[in-house]
């Protein structure tokens, strides 16, 4: 038999997070043909070029508090 979807909602519940993280890029990807590969790796130097910014102290992160309360912001809520 079958799973509802809210049988697969709750057996979800118990996976680790970064499980259901990438799930859910499964499920979005399969959603939308995938990715192509030239933006894909074009994400991921730039991930990588960013990521080594904020570890050399180039750049400096902003608490997820911050960013939240002013896309809040912008967005008008």
């Amino acid at each position: 038999m079958a799973m509802t979807l809210d049988q697969i909602v709750e057996k979800t519940r118990l996976l680790p997070r970064d499980a259901r993280a990438e799930l859910v890029e499964r499920i979005l990807l399969g959603a939308h043909g995938g990715i192509e590969p030239r933006v894909d790796s074009a994400w991921k130097r730039e991930s990588r070029r960013r990521v080594a910014e904020i570890q050399s102290g180039q750049a400096k992160g902003v608490p997820l508090e911050d960013a939240l309360a002013e896309a809040r912001i912008i967005a008008g809520l």
